[in-house]
């Protein structure tokens, strides 16, 4: 790690460890500027009460901003209050003050296709439901809802899954064909393809094994409730 230095830790989501990457810009003299969880306001801390006695990790960019500039910008957006989970969070901060670019790779590899519905409405029942915010609202139903929404972001994952996992088996099949004709060109070019769907599916799969796992915290709670 060293000044100016994009870092981040694994946390805790939904009582489940490693859920998410919290990040931050290492200041270099033992404090971080992050969206401070909690107060969802960009602040200034000691690096020991950033990383919560975790493993640090460090995120790498071939082209970046001098460790002088990381900071100054991370220093322009002290005390702001517009935290977004899925438009503005801790690493499209982190991002922007490395690179000018705002920018969360895991919002992008954890929910690729959730663009297409209100993604905030699975978000903030869960963290009502699950991490004891007291509403109005009864706690089954945010629950309820939680696990709907969940439902509709797996529909639209799982076919896209299928179908990719289908690519790769179609090229594999196209790269052995070639080989077998001793066409290296066409074999290589198929394996290619092969590769970039395998991504992909990894990608997918990754999404629906973090939602599965919501889903299976969420109706743990569920019986939790049914039967207080």
């Amino acid at each position: 790690m060293a000044r100016g230095d994009q870092i981040y830790t694994l946390r805790e989501f939904l009582n489940i460890d490693g859920v998410y990457e919290h990040h931050g810009i290492d200041c270099g003299d033992g404090t971080v500027i992050h969206y401070r969880k909690g107060t969802e306001t960009i602040e200034r801390t000691s690096k020991e009460y950033f990383t919560d006695r975790r493993k640090v990790y460090v995120k790498r960019y071939p082209v970046r901003y001098i460790a002088d500039t990381v900071i100054q910008r991370a220093e322009s957006r002290l005390g702001e209050r517009k935290y977004n989970i899925i438009k503005n969070n801790c690493e499209h901060f982190a991002t922007w003050c490395i690179t000018g670019v705002s920018h969360s790779q895991q919002v992008k590899n954890f929910i690729p296709l959730l663009y297409n519905i209100n993604v905030e409405q699975i978000s903030e029942p869960i963290k009502q439901a699950i991490l004891g915010v007291k509403t109005d609202v009864d706690t089954a139903e945010l629950v309820n809802k939680a696990l709907a929404d969940i439902k509709i972001a797996w529909e639209n994952i799982q076919p896209e899954y299928k179908q990719v996992r289908q690519e790769i088996n179609t090229w594999q099949k196209v790269a052995h064909a070639a080989v077998k004709q001793d066409r290296e060109d066409l074999a290589r070019a198929a394996l290619m393809r092969k590769k970039k769907h395998q991504q992909r599916a990894d990608e997918l799969e990754s999404s629906l094994q973090k939602l599965a796992t919501m889903t299976e915290t969420l109706l743990r709670s569920q019986n939790l409730i049914e039967n207080k």
